[in-house]
């Protein structure tokens, strides 16, 4: 088995060679590759990921616009090549030592859909309205599904390969988080939670969410109510950053 890394970046020049080595001294049970989506990076990062690719520790793919992070990982699952995608963020707030108990779940056939929770990991808490806006989407999202989760915004989203490439994914934002939450509940699919460890980063550190990503959050959980397998819907698009 192999398990595809997807990270979307956009101006990440600080962390991801610091990360993507990181992730190449993980020992997992099964095969991994890494695949870095550069999303219209105006910083070096573009440069970097040419070089990670060159010296082969990643795969990469290019965006020259940017795009936002949906579409970064839409561009990454037509690389993977692995039976397991695994999403990581590119900004090392969550850690890659978190892989093998992440996988798990899903080599041992428990389920097809893992969620790291930073809420069982009991981790220093974001920036209040961060915590509380997750902490709200997890509610909503328990409400309108029928399903049982603490941590809907979650990076950590590890997916079956075949069930990923299922999604129909449509969301070019941060709005791919409730698009995935929405549409493998709507399947039937079990969400297994693990705790996970956490290192939240302020804006002025680079985090790039805003208030009104959480309001096409929000959107977006309604929108996909009554969502079903071979049904699309027109893209709302929030702001491009990955």
């Amino acid at each position: 088995m192999k398990v595809s890394i997807i990270i979307p970046a956009y101006n990440e020049k600080r962390t991801l060679e610091n990360l993507v080595d990181q992730i190449n001294r993980i020992r997992l049970a099964l095969e991994k590759e890494i695949i870095v989506v550069d999303d219209g990076s105006s910083d070096s990062t573009r440069a970097l990921v040419k070089a990670l690719e060159e010296r082969g520790a990643v795969t990469a793919c290019f965006h020259e616009q940017n795009q936002g992070k949906g579409a970064a990982v839409r561009t990454g699952l037509k690389k993977a090549s692995g039976d397991i995608i695994l999403i990581q963020d590119a900004d090392l707030e969550y850690d890659p030592a978190d892989y093998p108990k992440l996988i798990q779940p899903i080599i041992e056939k428990k389920t097809r859909v893992v969620y790291g929770s930073r809420i069982l990991g009991k981790n220093k808490a974001s920036y209040l309205r961060f915590y509380y806006g997750g902490r709200f989407l997890s509610l909503l999202a328990n409400l309108l599904y029928g399903i049982h989760i603490t941590d809907e915004p979650t990076c950590y989203k590890v997916l079956d390969a075949q069930l990923m490439k299922n999604l129909q994914l449509e969301s070019r934002g941060f709005e791919f988080c409730p698009e995935v939450t929405a549409k493998v509940s709507r399947m039937g699919e079990k969400i297994v939670e693990v705790p996970i460890s956490y290192r939240p980063r302020s804006i002025r550190e680079g985090k790039k969410i805003r208030w009104t990503d959480g309001l096409i959050a929000i959107w977006t959980l309604f929108r996909y109510r009554k969502w079903k397998p071979g049904k699309r819907l027109q893209a709302v698009g929030s702001r491009g950053d990955s």
